[in-house]
């Protein structure tokens, strides 16, 4: 198994491990993008010196990039500042070549979930050949010497922390041999901000019934909605226009399994308004996931069909 170890700014980490959120995204103050792990491969924390030691850390979902207000409207404290104004300040300062109407940046973003934190006593030295001038982190492997030591230490921490390791009783996220990938999006307990980036990306940033790309525009929808447990998995979600999102949670449109676009008539019957939306009708989904596996299930849009839509 493959980890990175990645040098955290010391008060970032000290704001998230005071609050201890279900999810965090480590942004990078520009785009340049990370490649150094697969989705449910772990991400290390390790702080600037003189704090130079391992102190915790989380599991990768997904690189991206983001406008940073929509950074701050996906995420929120979760990005390490307890409001816009502070995080806008930490980032501008990193920026090199940024001019002072920069106002909404293109934020990298290496969203993380079922983060965790050492307290002081359980910090852990860092491999002798991360140096202190490194500025980004490095690759370890378990299958060799050194990245098995560390993980062993990260390893016995966390249990002596009571961590669940497992995340759905069935597969250890952590443990030597597990497969990752899509399995792991599957399976994971993934946070809000991480299900509305995978959407986002699954449908490539357009809304699948309209086609529109501006991005505050757009919502990642739910189909069955969480707060009547549905899961924040891709498969159960829509990237939709705004207005239409609204429509979708109240019964007024819906997806057919075949991925048909329906409007109900109660829109004209108690608004008698409604015919920007009746042109949809009909209609194929615009927009799909290239992923056959990130596509819309059948038994979620069949669940909004037979217990939100109103026909």
């Amino acid at each position: 198994m493959k980890f990175w170890i990645g040098i955290t700014d010391n008060e970032w980490y000290k704001y998230l491990s005071t609050i201890q959120p279900d999810e965090i995204n480590f942004w990078q103050p520009g785009a340049g993008g990370f490649k150094a792990l697969e989705p449910g491969e772990p991400f290390l924390f390790k702080l600037h010196y003189p704090d130079h030691f391992i102190v915790g850390g989380g599991f990768f979902v997904r690189y991206t990039q983001l406008p940073l207000s929509l950074m701050w409207d996906v995420f929120g404290n979760k990005n390490g500042a307890e409001d816009y104004h502070t995080l806008y300040k930490l980032i501008m300062k990193r920026r090199s070549g940024s001019g002072a109407d920069d106002h909404n940046p293109s934020v990298g973003c290496i969203i993380l979930n079922s983060p965790f934190f050492f307290p002081r006593e359980l910090w852990i030295e860092p491999p002798v050949d991360l140096k202190k001038n490194i500025v980004r982190g490095k690759t370890y492997d378990t299958q060799e010497r050194i990245g098995s030591e560390v993980w062993q230490k990260v390893e016995h921490h966390l249990q002596m922390m009571n961590y669940e390791l497992i995340t759905t009783g069935e597969v250890p996220v952590a443990a030597e041999g597990a497969r990752y990938g899509d399995y792991y999006l599957q399976k994971a307990r993934l946070g809000q901000g991480a299900f509305r980036v995978l959407v986002t990306d699954a449908y490539q940033r357009r809304c699948s019934i309209t086609g529109e790309r501006t991005l505050p525009a757009l919502d990642a929808a739910h189909i069955k909605p969480f707060s009547e447990s549905g899961p924040n998995y891709t498969r159960n979600g829509l990237l939709i226009r705004s207005d239409i999102h609204k429509l979708f949670d109240k019964g007024y449109v819906t997806i057919t399994p075949d991925y048909n676009i329906e409007v109900s008539k109660r829109i004209k019957e108690e608004y008698e308004n409604g015919r920007e939306y009746y042109a949809y009708h009909g209609r194929k989904l615009i927009t799909l996931p290239d992923n056959l596996k990130d596509r819309p299930s059948k038994e979620y849009l069949e669940w909004h069909n037979n217990n939100k839509y109103f026909g």
